[in-house]
Parts: structure tokens; sequence; C-alpha cells
């Protein structure tokens, strides 16, 4: 059990951010085997097939994100790999900048990463450095980016919810149920942890509150210098993340887009092709390729390259839409 005490300075400084560089390391985690309960099946399944495809090699990224065991070290991180977001809202690009900038001094760790690896970063740190940032930014764009906006919507509206819980009760009412592991007492975060014991202070620097979609079931903690004292915590209902549910085209929205846009829209529940798309809906490749030009020039759906193939995606915005329209929350791969 750790316990972190908290001063009036660090509940005053207590913060939340959003690491799209978390998210890759804790998906990597995924699909190295950290899902037993099969939370994430879905997209592991469109992901993995997508990956192997693409040629790249994925090593650098891949060798510092421990095979998790029953090993109680299993869980560790290196923290030169994800240090935590300063700004509320990190692009990756931002958050690979600060990766690219990691001090030589600050290359080691304690996780159970191949000692070729180490030795690799140890002799040359700036093109080692170098080519885990490339390796982070190729996996985002085939497993991560097609998916954001809906991984997005679920971080953001945890953070809302327990902003909220703030406002209304202060720090015990913010830590009452953010997860099992998590206990709020008399000033003291306690917090269930398989090997660390004891006490930990803020001394002023507050807790940054970083939610994951793809941590469950576990909380990880940051709480070793230089870094900002920090919680990777699962969101309220990341189980309903990949739910499939009935697609169905809201009248209203029809209405606004016309009903051939509106079920494209509506449709894109997950990453697809224009091919898969024309499948689906009856229409012509060539029509849904000009409906989706139309959708993304006003800022509803994204297109991203996987591999050979373009997959179209909603964005923030459609996903906004769609719901406002009445249709079901956003489903995703099955």
């Amino acid at each position: 059990m750790i316990e972190i005490e908290f001063g009036m300075a660090d509940v005053a400084r207590t913060r939340f951010a959003i690491s799209p560089l978390w998210e890759v390391v804790a998906s990597v985690r995924v699909l190295k085997g950290a899902d037993e309960q099969g939370l994430h099946r879905g997209w592991a399944r469109q992901v993995r097939p997508r990956l192997a495809a693409s040629g790249l090699d994925l090593g650098p990224l891949f060798d510092l994100v421990p095979v998790p065991t029953r090993s109680p070290w299993s869980g560790r991180v290196p923290g030169f790999l994800c240090p935590p977001p300063t700004t509320p809202l990190p692009s990756l690009d931002v958050e690979l900048a600060t990766v690219r900038a990691t001090p030589p001094a600050l290359l080691h760790t304690t996780a159970e990463v191949p000692e070729a690896r180490m030795a690799a970063l140890r002799a040359d740190p700036a093109a080692e450095i170098g080519r885990l940032a490339d390796a982070i930014g190729a996996y985002w764009e085939l497993a991560l980016a097609p998916y954001w906006s809906r991984v997005l919507t679920l971080l953001e509206g945890d953070i809302r919810y327990r902003a909220g819980r703030l406002v209304e009760g202060g720090a015990q009412h913010l830590f009452a149920d953010l997860d099992p592991q998590v206990t709020w007492a008399q000033g003291t975060l306690q917090l269930e942890h398989r090997t660390a014991r004891g006490a930990r202070r803020l001394d002023g620097r507050g807790l940054l509150l970083v939610p994951s979609a793809f941590v469950w079931p576990r909380v990880f903690s940051v709480l070793n210098e230089p870094w900002q004292p920090s919680l990777r915590y699962p969101p309220r209902a990341v189980g309903t993340l990949w739910q499939t549910r009935p697609t169905a085209v809201p009248d209203a929205l029809a209405g606004v887009l016309g009903r051939s846009r509106a079920t494209l829209l509506t449709e894109l529940t997950s990453p697809t092709s224009t091919t898969e798309l024309a499948r689906r809906v009856g229409l012509t490749p060539g029509g849904v390729s000009q409906h989706l030009t139309a959708l993304r020039a006003a800022g509803l759906v994204g297109a991203h390259r996987a591999g050979r193939q373009v997959l179209y995606a909603r964005t923030r915005a459609g996903e906004t839409i769609v719901q406002a329209a009445g249709s079901p929350p956003p489903a995703g791969p099955a």
C-alpha cells in the first residue's frame, strides 16, 4: 500500500490531462497480453493484422513495453518512455518532442526490458530515441489514430464528470469512486500496489490524474523524480468503448445531411474503407467516395492511411452530431 500525502497546495494543484503517448504504451501492453478479460479484443483483432502487414520495425517501442506476467515487476514501464504530460491535452507530436529531448541520464529503468535494447540506448541515445519516437508515430497512425475520436470522447467525458465531483464535494468526493484500488482518508490517498509500500509526499507539486482507455483494470502511478506525480486510471464506462449496437439513421440527421451522407456517417462506428462502406450501404464505391469527400470537407469525417488502405472514421465533431441527432452512442470493433 502506498500512502500519498496531500498538503493544501497539493489539493489546489491537482489537475487532469489526457496523454496520447500513454495510450500508445498502454495499448501495446494490451497487444502483448495485458487484456485477459478481453475488453479490447475487437480492437486488437483489427489492429494486429494491420501492424503485421505494414512491415514496420516496431521493435524500438515494443521492446520497451514489458510482457505482462505474474511477476510483481512485470507491470513496470520505463519512465522515459511516457513522461506525464505538462498540458491538459497535448498532441502526440508535442509528447514525442519531450521524448526526443530525454537526457541520457534518464535512460534507465527497473522494468523487464531486453538488455540489448537498453545497451543500444546507452550506446547511442540520440539515434535510439529517434528510432523510438519514429516507431511510436508509425504505430499511432495504424493502431490508434483511426479510433482516437472515440477514445477521446470517453476520456473527456470522464474528466468532465470528475471535475464536477471535485466542485461538488472537494477531494474526498473526487476520489470516492475513482477506482477500487484508490481510497481517500484525512488528506491521504491510499493506493494498492503489488510491490511498493510506505508514504509519499507530494511537496506542493499536486497530483496529475490521467484517465486511460487501455489501462483497465490496473492503476499506474508515477511518483519518482523528475516527473510530475501522476495516477493513470480507467475512466468511467470504459466497458462500453467497443460495444456494438445496431445502427439507425436518425431522421433529423438525414434532414440536414441527406439520407446517403447521414447513413455513411452513422455507419462509421469503426474505421472502415470505402469498399466496405459501399458494400454495407448499397452505394457504388464512387458514390461513397464523393459523399466522404463532402463529409471530410465539413470536418465530420477523417481519413487515416493503414498500409495500402485508407480508413475513414468520424471526427469529434462527427461523433457529437451523430449523438446529438439521437442515434446510439458510438460503437466499435466487435
